[in-house]
C-alpha cells in the first residue's frame, strides 16, 4: 500500500500513475501456471585468459543442450585467488552450484564434505561415465573411493628440445628410447660453455624434479601415509637432477635471469626445458621462430621406467546445489566428447577422455600437436603421480624445493642435505 499525504494533487497523479504501472509489472512478472521456472545452475572457475575460453565453450556445447530442459546456464568467473574464494564461499553458503578444484588443493575441499560426490550420476548417466576417463585423470579426484570430480583436462610433463642446437652440435636429438645416462650424454655434447650454451634448464621444484624421482621408483606416502625419503630411489633421483647442474650441464632458470624453464628456453641459451603443454602458446608468442621438438621423458637407466606428474583441475558439485541433476547436467555437457574434442584442436589444453587417445588431431604434423599427443601420452607412461600431497599440500615440497635450491646453487651437497630432508619429512608425515 501507497501511503501519500502532503502532496499537490499533480504529484498524487503521478504517483497514482506510477504505482499502476508497477502493479502491472508486478501481474505480468508473476508466472502463470503454463509457465515452467528456470532451473538456475551457477558455473564458476578462475579469471584471465580462462574467461573468454569457457564463455565460448558454454555457448557452443552447454546452452544448447540444456535450454531445453529449461536449464539456465550462470558463468561467474573470479578475478581474485580461486582456492581462496571457493573454501570462504562454500562456508557462507554461497558458493556456486559447479566450480574448478585444482588437484593441488583438492584433498581439503574434498575432506571437508564440501562437495557432492558424483558415483551415483556417472552410474545412472548415459553419456558420462567413470571407464569414459582416462583412469589416472579419475584417480586424482577420487578420494575414499569417492569420486568427486571430473577432470575437465589435463598437463604432464614431456622434454622440449632446441632442434637448431643439437644440429649445430650434431648431437642426435633427445626421443623416447633415451634413459638418463643416454640422455646425459647428449646434454653433455650439446653444452658449448664458451657460447653461453647449456644442455637443459632445471628449476629447483619437486614440480619437475619430482617426475624423475618417481621414475626411479620413488613412492610419496607409503600405506600409513608416511614419507620415507631414505628410499635408494630418491636419492639416486636427486644426486642425478642435482648433478646436472653441478656439472654445469644445467642451468638455473634465474642465473638467465629467467623465472621458469620455459623463459630460459625461449633465450636459446638451454637445448632442453622438461614443462608441458602450457609451453606452446608461450613458444607461440614469445619464440615464434624456434624450431622445436618434444619428446617423452628419459627412462630411468634401473627401473626401465617413466615417471610424471599429472596437473589437472575437475569440474565438482556443491554438496549444497539446490538442483543437483540440472547442475550433472551441465556438468555432462562441459565434458561432452563434443566439447573436448572443441578444446582440443584449439589447442588450448588436453582432454581427459580416453577416447580421444586416437584422435585424428593427433595425426597432424604440426609440432603443436605432435607436443599435445606426447604430453597426452605421458599420462598414462611408467609412473605417474597426481601433482597433490593430500593434507599436507605445499608444506610437503617445501622441505625438498629447499635443498634442492641449496644443492643446485653450490651452497650444499646431496650428501650434506640429504639426512637432514629425510629427517624433516619424516616429522611432517608421522
Amino acid at each position: 500500500m501507497f501511503r501519500i499525504t502532503h502532496l499537490p494533487v499533480r504529484g498524487v497523479a503521478l504517483m497514482l500513475a506510477v504505482a499502476i504501472v508497477c502493479a502491472s509489472l508486478l501481474v505480468a512478472a508473476v508466472p502463470g501456471p503454463a509457465q515452467a521456472k528456470e532451473r538456475v545452475v551457477r558455473v564458476s572457475g578462475w579469471g584471465g585468459t580462462d574467461i573468454a575460453i569457457v564463455e565460448e565453450l558454454i555457448d557452443r556445447f552447454v546452452k544448447p543442450q540444456v535450454a531445453k530442459e529449461g536449464i539456465v546456464v550462470k558463468y561467474e568467473p573470479v578475478a581474485d585467488e580461486f582456492s581462496t574464494y571457493l573454501m570462504n564461499s562454500l562456508s557462507a553458503g554461497t558458493a556456486p552450484d559447479l566450480f574448478y578444484v585444482d588437484i593441488y588443493w583438492s584433498h581439503g575441499v574434498f575432506a571437508s564434505g564440501a562437495v557432492e560426490p558424483l558415483d551415483s550420476y556417472l552410474a545412472k548417466s548415459r553419456v558420462l561415465k567413470a571407464r569414459d576417463i582416462v583412469p589416472d585423470l579419475l584417480k586424482a579426484f577420487t578420494l575414499n573411493g569417492k569420486i568427486y570430480g571430473i577432470p575437465k583436462d589435463f598437463n604432464t610433463l614431456a622434454l622440449f628440445y632446441n632442434k637448431d642446437l643439437f644440429d649445430a652440435a650434431h648431437v642426435p636429438y633427445p626421443n623416447a628410447n633415451d634413459n638418463w645416462n643416454t640422455l646425459t650424454e647428449k646434454l653433455r655434447k650439446v653444452t658449448n660453455k664458451s657460447k653461453g650454451i647449456y644442455g637443459i634448464a632445471l628449476t629447483p621444484e619437486f614440480a619437475r624434479f619430482g617426475a624423475f624421482a618417481y621414475a626411479a621408483g620413488f613412492k610419496p606416502f607409503d600405506a600409513q601415509g608416511h614419507t620415507d625419503l631414505s628410499q635408494p630411489a630418491f636419492a639416486d633421483a636427486f644426486k642425478w637432477y642435482t648433478g646436472l647442474v653441478r656439472e654445469g650441464i644445467g642451468v638455473l632458470p634465474a642465473d638467465l635471469g629467467q623465472s621458469w624453464g620455459g623463459g630460459a628456453f625461449a633465450t636459446e641459451k638451454v637445448a632442453c626445458a622438461v614443462e608441458g603443454a602450457w609451453m606452446l602458446g608461450f613458444l607461440r608468442d614469445q619464440a615464434p621462430n624456434l624450431p622445436y621438438g618434444v619428446t617423452l621423458l628419459p627412462k630411468n637407466p634401473k627401473t626401465g621406467k617413466r615417471g610424471n606428474i599429472i596437473y589437472t583441475v575437475s569440474w565438482s558439485m556443491n554438496a549444497a546445489s539446490k538442483d543437483k541433476d540440472a547442475a550433472f547436467r551441465v556438468l555432462e555437457a562441459l565434458t561432452s566428447p563434443e566439447a573436448q574434442q572443441w578444446i582440443l584442436e584449439r589447442g588450448l589444453a588436453l582432454p581427459s577422455r580416453a577416447k580421444l587417445a586416437n584422435n585424428p588431431y593427433f595425426q597432424k604434423g604440426t609440432p603443436e600437436a605432435q607436443a599435445n599427443k606426447i604430453v597426452f601420452a605421458g599420462a598414462s607412461d611408467g609412473y605417474v603421480y597426481p601433482f597433490s600431497f593430500g593434507k599436507y599440500g605445499g608444506d610437503w615440497m617445501t622441505p625438498i624445493n629447499e635443498a634442492l635450491a641449496a644443492v643446485m646453487s653450490g651452497k650444499a651437497t646431496a650428501d650434506q642435505v640429504l639426512p637432514d630432508l629425510t629427517a624433516r619429512l619424516r616429522q611432517l608425515t608421522k
